[in-house]
């Protein structure tokens, strides 16, 4: 399985999430020790991870670098199956995470989210800014999704900005 996409659904499946999950922030720790102190890791998050009782204890590897980490919730799932999401998001905050929402504008990834997570970070999808320069309606929803979670107090990323028009 050599896409990302593919292997998520594998664990998916097999209600393997959180090994999986597991592994990653162990390579993502692993990782961590070895960059300088002041470079920042983004860290995918499955949000059926936010089930897992690991994740917020020390047996997270990356709780010792959690000043240094933002975590992506993925647009995999929806956040209202998972129980207690606000109180799952504000131990992470606790522990020094920042959070952010991943694709928003794609998939479950969308207001919702906004609201449930308040998240430092949202990650426009790529499928809004890929070619945005030749759409004018895609420039009026990027323009009013980034003014919206710049009044929320999230710093916008925008996913797949290849060209000098596209930035623009």
């Amino acid at each position: 399985l050599q896409r990302p996409d593919l292997f998520i659904g594998v664990a998916e499946r097999l209600g393997r999430v959180h090994e999986l999950g597991r592994a990653v922030r162990r390579s993502a720790a692993d990782a961590l020790a070895i960059l300088p102190p002041d470079v920042h890791l983004f860290v995918n998050l499955h949000p059926l991870e936010l089930g897992d009782e690991e994740l917020f204890t020390d047996a997270n590897p990356l709780v010792e670098h959690a000043h240094r980490v933002v975590l992506e919730l993925t647009e995999r799932a929806q956040l209202e199956t998972i129980s207690e999401t606000p109180r799952r998001v504000a131990r992470l905050r606790e522990l020094g995470f920042r959070l952010a929402i991943d694709d928003l504008g794609a998939g479950y990834a969308g207001l919702g989210s906004l609201a449930a997570i308040e998240p430092e970070v949202v990650k426009l999808d790529m499928g809004l800014v890929r070619d945005i320069s030749h759409s004018a309606t895609r420039r009026r929803i990027v323009a009013a999704m980034a003014a919206l979670c710049r009044e929320l107090g999230s710093q916008v990323v925008a996913e797949g900005v290849e060209t000098a028009e596209e930035r623009a």
